[in-house]
């Protein structure tokens, strides 16, 4: 399987027929070799842009974001259950390595044809390359930790098929060389045409590093090397870690997502004027004016710092996205309770909270984001009445998704039938730059000022209806700045790519939250219990538990009893594919705590 994954012929064969005719035409396709390609600047420019098709897609795992996360209500089995509760198990193949290194053999190849090309008006296009290939790298330090470093282009027998897995301390070190070289030689947003809306700029590059500096400096702070293996009988080693690098990092996650805020000219994407404070809704579902009630089309959104284009006439969706997120992607009572009232308190520390005992109770003075994540899609913002939501089975556990899915999607006035929509599917965003800034200042200082929680957090929670935090306010209140920063992500990027599993992994308390009993709706005190016209008891397996809630311990529908969640430290990695660790002659060692 290794040598199939790097095998030229196959590698060649996808890159020409993805290539635009204007490529193609330079030559007729059964005269292209290796040897004639990557002559001409066009080459270069078409073969970079060709690895935007790399990034992830709503046929991807973005249609079940932060599903099987304890954020999520939903309960029956897929990939990601398995992996939250302990349970998955390595598999022969895995398309997210195998694509990662069909991707980098392309660029490895177009990065090599460009050190021996004379002229000098490709930079931009070999920029945007190495940037891509730090994403397929950081991709796969994400899932697996260390993996084989490969810089070149390889044929059938080069030594880096059979070579061991090299440490994720080396593998990040090249992604920062990657993504310093890139951010030197890409043009800012500002540069990039109207017609080249969507490519990797210097600002993305900057925001995107930052993230990955965040993610590595946390992870070595608060996992260590408890996930590497010792490289000699499982895992890639702890070679090159360095815990003087985690203050390094988070100065520089700082200095770079500053610049992003400061010269990236990006904005809040905030119409709850109009949009009946639905912004946190409709940011994500942006088409042309039809798509929301205020008009609003593309051209509007410059919070989006990278992402995946979509359009409706070239490249819709192609997938059940509006159906999968409106089934997959329901919370859990932990999200629902994690929403503040808007004094800015918990919902257990404010007068403001209305308790569940009618439906309507809890939407009350909460954050904007509840109603804009979490109304029913058919009647987005309105506030479910006592008897719309019953309690009946069919993995409703009380709640709804209304993210990332089209307007009024399956009824008479939908936007877009499923499988049709073509909204962006953002990647970094400037939300998400204020609060890995946030995080990294918290982690460096154990603090923020108030002036860096103005120029940050604050900016997000004014966007969801919340009054600004300051020292006095968190101290007022018995809360603490890393609380809120991590409150902020959670909420904020809820359903975006696989933030949540990644950040409790990087967190280290990925097995305490994991391995908790997810709960649904509030049983015990409210219109539920006892009434038969709205809730069926016979339906769900799990029955009910006492938990805490925001008034205080509360019977709750079970959605998964911990008992069957045992996520453990070893599985912060998934294991590598079956055929890479048994493959003849392989020194590729499986991550600890798995089979093979």
């Amino acid at each position: 399987m290794k040598k199939i994954i790097y095998i030229i012929l196959p590698s060649m064969m996808l890159f020409f027929t993805s290539c635009s005719d204007n490529f193609i035409d330079l030559q007729h396709p059964s005269s292209i070799t290796e040897g004639s390609y990557y002559n001409e600047a066009e080459h270069f420019r078409t073969g970079s842009n060709r690895f935007y098709t790399n990034l992830p897609r709503w046929q991807d795992q973005g249609v079940y974001a932060d599903h099987g996360s304890d954020l999520v209500g939903y309960e029956e089995d897929s990939d990601m259950q398995n992996y939250s509760r302990g349970t998955f198990q390595g598999e022969n193949d895995d398309a997210y390595y195998t694509n990662a290194y069909v991707a980098i053999r392309d660029m490895n190849l177009l990065l090599e044809r460009a050190q021996a090309y004379p002229g000098n008006d490709i930079s931009e296009y070999v920029a945007a390359t190495r940037f891509h290939r730090a994403w397929q790298y950081f991709s796969l330090v994400q899932r697996f930790g260390g993996v084989t470093l490969v810089t070149r282009s390889l044929d059938v027998d080069s030594e880096e098929l059979l070579a061991k897995r090299n440490s994720r301390y080396e593998v990040v070190a090249q992604i920062i060389k990657d993504l310093d070289a890139a951010i030197a030689d890409l043009p800012t947003e500002q540069e990039i045409g109207g017609e080249d809306k969507g490519k990797v700029s210097k600002w993305a590059a900057m925001a995107f590093k930052a993230d990955v500096l965040l993610h590595e400096a946390t992870w070595m702070k608060n996992v260590g090397t408890s996930t590497d293996g010792d490289g000699i009988s499982s895992g890639a080693g702890s070679e090159g870690y360095d815990p003087s690098n985690i203050d390094l990092y988070l100065q520089e996650a700082v200095s770079l997502c500053k610049t992003v805020m400061d010269q990236g000219g990006y904005e809040l994407w905030n119409h709850n004027d109009t949009l009946d404070n639905l912004s946190s809704n409709f940011l994500f579902n942006l088409e042309d004016g039809g798509s929301n009630p205020g008009g609003y089309d593309k051209a509007s959104n410059k919070e989006f710092i990278f992402y995946t284009k979509y359009d409706n006439t070239f490249r819709q969706a192609g997938t059940l996205l509006s159906h999968v997120y409106e089934g997959r992607v329901k919370p859990s009572r932990k999200m629902i309770d994690m929403f503040l009232c808007t004094d800015g308190l918990p919902i257990d520390k404010s007068p403001l909270f209305q308790g569940y005992t009618n439906k309507p109770d809890e939407y009350q003075n909460r954050d904007f984001r509840l109603r804009a994540y979490f109304t029913y899609h058919k009647t987005l913002g309105k506030i479910p009445e006592n008897g719309e939501e019953l309690l009946n089975g069919t993995n409703n556990f009380g709640y709804r998704n209304s993210k990332f899915m089209s307007w009024k999607w399956g009824t008479d006035e939908a936007y877009r039938p499923t499988t049709e929509e073509a909204y962006d599917m953002p990647h970094l965003r400037l939300a998400e730059v204020y609060l890995i800034y946030a995080e990294a200042l918290a982690e460096l200082n154990g603090t923020l000022t108030d002036s860096e929680m103005d120029e940050s957090i604050n900016l997000v929670k004014t966007r969801a209806g919340l009054p600004r935090i300051s020292n006095a306010f968190l101290g007022a209140n018995n809360m603490d700045i890393m609380t809120e920063i991590r409150r902020e992500r959670t909420i904020e990027l809820y359903a975006e790519g696989a933030t949540r599993f990644n950040d409790l992994k990087r967190w280290g308390i990925a097995e305490q939250e994991l391995g908790e009993t997810i709960y649904g709706a509030v049983i015990e005190g409210t219109i539920y219990e006892n009434n038969i016209d709205l809730y069926d008891p016979s339906k769900y397996g799990f029955g009910e538990e006492t938990t805490t809630t925001g008034v205080g311990p509360r019977r709750c529908l079970i959605v998964q009893p911990a008992s069957i969640r045992n996520f453990s430290r070893d599985n912060y990695l998934f294991p590598l594919p079956v055929s890479q660790t048994t493959f003849p002659g392989s020194a590729v060692l499986q991550n600890p705590g798995y089979q093979l």
